[in-house]
């Protein structure tokens, strides 16, 4: 949650920062600001309410000179969303600034001590108290910024990235990270530095990117080399990544939202996930985590998936492939309850993470608690370098390219297929899956992003249908097998963005409460799709029609029987029964996002929601 950005070199800073911001609005749009180191040597700060935009309003007519700069998007925690408790925050003296993201757990406690010792706090944030304990070490102890920085990030219990700057030094900036993340960018000669919370500010400025590891400090000084210690003040070895990132995909392509910008996606972005690992030539699927790691996963006793959210759902889908597939059983949990629900885990289980960001604080903290544990680690993450990324003992990456909006589509569908891959290479390692099977879902699996395309392109007629639905309170959508997660996905989708209540389920579990709920007035959508529960979907279909329940179904193509019971249908194209979901679900997308635009809603920044989820 929050986005960071900061600048220092010998380029105008603000553009840089407000370039940034915009780039990481989707981690949080509560409030704006930002904090600059003007030509004069006076340090201006300027906040918003609300979006970038109206921080840029708010700074119209300021001075906004100066070479170094920090600047926050927020996702608010301690605080309503207000000015106040806008980043940057101003420490006592006036001399120092910071932006934070995370949550400082024992903020409470130390308000209390800096409170006796004189200080007061314009915000209610966590973030501000931080910064007056660095400014009131400082002065206590007579130490430099850095000193100061890392004595006072060692007394706080929680997660934090921050930035900082000293009006009294306009050539350095300080950033600091635990559990949070934050990226270095390296400018030509070290002339010039970028910080951020991710990669997506820094693309286009340079491709050399530093990753900071929890409790180091990296001192960003132009014109001298990037300087990182941990906080006992122990020199780090510093390695710059290549960085890369398609800039292109940061923007919208002429789309009116990302959200449909990445749902059109998702047949070029399963095409890159695909590629290099579907040998067509062969009939091989070939993923390095399976060759590098082939006995520990062979041979594991058990699968434990953690996850949240979307991720939490195709982590649902997997645990049905990998048992069918591999015969090994699997486990999902969320990644929010695991840690603290005293797991049985150990060696010979193998922990999977999957997170579209990679920085999920629950999920990160699920897997650290795993390893300690000796469970061997899997990452499934779409952003390289992550921190779930650097902490996993293997992995694969689903490489569907940035995702900006808050509701998950094309991760969604990436991580459904890695785990198909990954089902079918590893049941093919272990002899669990016949060769005429594995070899027609192979074939099917090449043809599978043409078919998303022939359902994007009912995207006009969904949208026609979704104004029938504007005006649904509730909406029940149920599918069985594989569709049941996609259904529980469907759900999801509709809540975040258009804030109609939706409920998914077991469809067979429908006759054990929900059914209740079923009147005249109560949308019904069901993954009717053809599968081996074919037929009992069918009766699950015709409980809510004689109750006169608006059933919405989701059929395959040419299908008859469905038809016959309802009056509203979208198709998708025929494939395997354990391929479906990366077909179903694309329908139950559009559907979310052309009632959350009839209603006049911001799909892409949805209220409440922010993107990366790094705080617990």
């Amino acid at each position: 949650m929050c986005g960071i950005v900061g600048y220092v070199g010998c380029r105008d800073a603000y553009p840089i920062l407000i370039k940034g911001l915009h780039r990481l609005e989707y981690r949080g749009y509560d409030s704006a600001g930002v904090a600059l180191v003007g030509e004069n040597g006076i340090l201006n700060i300027y906040k918003a309410v609300g979006k970038v935009s109206n921080l840029e309003d708010a700074a119209q007519g300021g001075d906004r000179s100066g070479n170094i700069g920090i600047a926050h998007t927020r996702w608010a925690t301690h605080g309503a969303p207000c000015e106040r408790n806008a980043h940057p925050h101003l420490s006592q003296s006036g001399k120092l600034t910071m932006v934070h993201n995370g949550i400082i757990e024992n903020a409470g406690d130390i308000r209390k001590q800096l409170l006796k010792k004189g200080f007061t706090f314009k915000s209610d944030t966590d973030s501000e108290v931080l910064l007056q304990l660095i400014e009131y070490t400082r002065n206590k102890y007579e130490a430099d910024l850095a000193t100061a920085i890392r004595s006072s990030l060692k007394k706080v219990v929680g997660a934090y990235a921050i930035a900082v700057l000293d009006s009294d030094s306009p050539d350095t900036l300080f950033a600091a990270r635990k559990s949070s993340p934050l990226a270095v960018g390296i400018g030509e000669g070290n002339s010039e530095f970028f910080i951020a919370s991710d990669a997506s500010p820094i693309a286009g400025y340079t491709n050399k990117i530093v990753y900071i590891n929890d409790e180091e400090l990296a001192i960003c000084k132009a014109g001298e080399d990037l300087c990182v210690t941990t906080l006992d003040d122990e020199s780090v070895s510093v390695r710059a990544k290549e960085l890369d990132l398609d800039v292109s995909m940061l923007d919208k392509g002429g789309f009116p939202h990302y959200m449909l910008k990445e749902i059109f996606e998702q047949p070029e972005v399963l095409r890159n996930c695909m590629r290099g690992r579907l040998l067509s030539a062969h009939r091989r699927i070939i993923l390095s985590a399976v060759t590098e790691h082939r006995e520990e996963l062979l041979g594991a006793r058990r699968f434990i998936m953690v996850s949240c959210g979307t991720s939490w759902h195709a982590a649902l889908i997997g645990k049905q492939l990998i048992e069918q597939f591999c015969r090994i059983p699997v486990e999902v949990a969320y990644a929010s309850e695991f840690r603290y629900s005293n797991p049985v885990v150990g060696p010979g289980d193998v922990v999977f993470a999957i997170s579209q960001s990679g920085e999920t604080a629950d999920t990160l903290s699920a897997i650290q608690l795993a390893k300690e544990k000796g469970a061997l680690i899997f990452g499934i993450v779409n952003a390289v370098g992550s921190s779930i990324a650097r902490e996993s003992d293997t992995g694969t990456y689903i490489h569907v390219g940035p995702e900006i909006g808050v509701a998950s589509t094309k991760a969604f569908t990436g991580q459904t297929m890695v785990f198909t891959l990954l089902a079918l290479a590893i049941a093919r390692e272990k002899g669990s899956i016949a060769e005429d099977e594995f070899n027609e879902i192979f074939d099917e699996l090449e043809l599978i992003p043409g078919k998303i395309e022939s359902i994007l392109a009912q995207s006009d007629a969904i949208r026609e249908l979704a104004q029938k639905y504007v005006g649904s309170r509730n909406f029940l959508y149920l599918g069985r097998g594989l569709n049941y997660p996609v259904a529980l996905e469907g759900a999801l989708k509709l809540k975040e963005i258009s804030y109609i209540h939706a409920e998914g389920y077991p469809a067979a579990e429908m006759k054990h409460g929900p059914i209740a709920l079923v009147d005249e007035d109560m949308p019904v959508v069901f993954l009717a799709t053809h599968h081996n529960l074919y037929e009992k979907i069918l009766s699950n279909m015709q409980e809510v029609v004689a109750r006169k329940g608006k059933v919405l179904a989701i059929v395959t193509e040419g299908d008859v029987p469905v038809r016959g019971l309802v009056d509203r249908v979208i198709e998708v194209p025929k494939t395997l029964g354990c391929l479906c979901p990366l077909l179903s679900v694309v329908p139950l997308q559009l559907l979310a996002y052309h009632i959350a635009v009839a209603k006049g809603l911001d799909v892409d920044q949805p209220r409440n929601l922010a993107k990366s989820v790094t705080v617990e």
